[in-house]
């Protein structure tokens, strides 16, 4: 499938943050989630993909706290809190937890969820328990790792490998796998592939019928000026 990286999605547009699933946008179109540790890179990568600053980035880690909704093509794109950051409180961590649980247990629009791993560690056993979560509670999931230039290609496999082997003494099979880097944009164009594919799937399947995007006009002075 060709896929111009510039261009996938030039009208991508923040729509509104959501302290818990009940006020999210209505689930009338396919879902692509980003979650990970904090300071996994997830903005950054978001940025990447779409070619423009939009979600937002951010030195501290822990920041996102909300589920943050991106309007692109026929998708929502969702930035998810990161898990495990160790310096917040244990009721905001509680909080964390129990938003990312409500999202992925009950928001049927789900297509895939994209959990980034970073590259420069060897197999994590938060980001594994999260991936067996998701495979007990069949989610659907690809894993995405993210700072590929900080390794070489050798060391970059070497990980990947690693956690391969990790997940395949429990389970039968191993989800799509992806390595990223927001700085050089490496992996970009296989990841939008992959996901403009798995956005054709859900459309054609007749689950989702989305209609024009009804946008506030503050959600749209909003993403006027961060792209700014």
């Amino acid at each position: 499938m060709s896929i111009d990286p510039r261009t996938y999605a030039p009208n991508a547009i923040f729509i509104k943050s959501a302290p818990k699933l009940e006020i999210a946008p209505e689930p009338d179109r396919p879902e692509f989630a980003f979650i990970g540790r904090s300071n996994v890179g997830k903005s950054s990568l978001m940025n990447s993909l779409l070619s423009k600053k939009l979600a937002q980035t951010s030195g501290t880690p822990g920041k996102t706290q909300l589920l943050n909704y991106f309007a692109l093509r026929h998708t929502y794109w969702v930035d998810l809190p990161g898990y495990g950051y160790a310096k917040a409180g244990k009721s905001l961590r509680e909080s964390f937890a129990e938003l990312i649980t409500s999202y992925m247990e009950g928001r049927k629009a789900v297509v895939c969820v994209l959990v980034l791993l970073d590259i420069r560690h060897e197999p994590q056993r938060i980001d594994v328990e999260f991936m067996e979560y998701l495979m007990e509670k069949q989610v659907p999931f690809a894993m995405v790792f993210t700072k590929a230039d900080k390794l070489a290609p050798t060391k970059v496999n070497a990980v990947v490998a690693a956690y391969q082997n990790e997940m395949l003494k429990t389970w039968l099979g191993l989800p799509a796998v992806f390595a990223t880097s927001a700085e050089k944009n490496t992996g970009k164009k296989e990841l939008l592939a992959f996901l403009e594919e798995l956005e054709a799937t859900a459309l054609a399947s007749g689950e989702f019928t989305p209609g024009p995007l009804l946008l506030p006009a503050k959600a749209v002075r909003l993403a006027e000026k961060r792209s700014a």
